[in-house]
């Protein structure tokens, strides 16, 4: 009999999903990272694992002390799991245009959740920016610091890209995934890269974002915006993404998403947060560009649970001048 360590045990190792209806319309293998199975819910349980373990290894993080991050959600819910799962307490910074479920899910694993008005990374009230000094006035206390503390993409370099390329016995002819830290998108290309050099890399950007046209031009500029996804798109270039070899970007609308996250749960049953919406469509894109016979891997980061109030809201979505598919 084999089992997990605990709640940390148990993060990491997802399933590799093939998503049968997007394979069969590309004629490609269009396989999803299954992180909603992390025990946190999304992607983000990696990161907050491996930020927290830096700390403790260099001693920055001590007993009984407090995780302090500014996050639009769920790097957020899984530094609480974690840290509920090890006596520290967590304090979250969040901007207010977030899902209110997301808020109240980490009030409800004890976070002290403190939402502040939503402004540019360049303004010193940015939430980031207020979990930062926040933290620094802490004797016991650390800034997780996601967007470049690169033990975030360390996380990726050590267990996502491993398990991909296990798990497709190393047939992987491009990833894609979109970029709010670059943590997830940076650690796999760094470890295919290492492994395949035929493996391209490809970032998905939602609109409202510079990185598409970093990717495309080398300049960080704004693209019309802003998109309703959470969580991913920049404005500048982290840490955690800086260096980081890229082969191209797809831009995709959130109407696309909308219609991509819509469709599948109709039709395949699949629920889906906005950001697995946007990487799946960028999957699609990328085995179209690739032609049939490809194995494009992507990341479900999220189920929809976080998104009724927004996403799956028609009210909502009509209000941004966005439709919900006829299917």
């Amino acid at each position: 009999m084999s089992s997990l360590q605990g709640l940390t045990g148990s993060i990491g190792n997802t399933p590799l999903i093939k998503i049968e209806s997007l394979s069969t319309k590309t004629g490609c293998e269009i396989l999803g990272k299954a992180e909603f199975m992390n025990p946190g819910g999304s992607v983000k349980d990696r990161a907050a694992l491996w930020m927290i373990n830096a700390a403790e290894k260099s001693g920055t993080l001590k007993a009984g002390g407090t995780v302090v991050e500014g996050t639009a959600g769920n790097t957020g819910i899984g530094l609480a799991h974690v840290c509920n799962s090890r006596g520290y307490a967590c304090v979250i910074y969040m901007p207010d245009n977030q899902s209110t479920e997301k808020v109240a899910l980490l009030r409800t694993l004890g976070a002290d959740v403190r939402v502040v008005p939503t402004v540019p990374y360049a303004n010193d009230e940015n939430f980031q920016k207020q979990a930062g000094r926040y933290a620094a006035t802490l004797n016991n206390g650390i800034w997780a610091n996601q967007f470049d503390n690169t033990a975030n993409r360390q996380a990726h370099f050590e267990s996502t890209g491993p398990e991909i390329w296990e798990q497709t016995e190393g047939k992987v002819d491009a990833f894609t995934c979109a970029v709010g830290t670059g943590g997830t998108l940076a650690g796999v290309s760094r470890y295919l890269k290492q492994r395949s050099n035929g493996a391209q890399v490809v970032l998905a950007d939602p609109m409202g974002s510079a990185l598409h046209n970093w990717v495309t031009t080398g300049e960080a500029t704004m693209t019309p915006g802003p998109s309703i996804t959470e969580g991913i798109g920049n404005s500048r270039v982290t840490e955690n993404l800086a260096d980081t070899e890229i082969d191209d970007s797809v831009q995709i609308t959130d109407q696309e998403m909308v219609d991509m996250c819509y469709t599948l749960l109709r039709k395949d049953g699949w629920f889906f947060g906005s950001s697995s919406g946007i990487n799946l469509a960028a999957a699609v894109k990328v085995a179209e560009r690739l032609g049939p016979g490809h194995t494009v891997v992507t990341i479900l980061c999220d189920d929809g649970g976080k998104y009724q109030s927004r996403l799956y809201n028609p009210e909502f979505l009509a209000a941004k001048n966005l439709r919900v598919p006829k299917l």
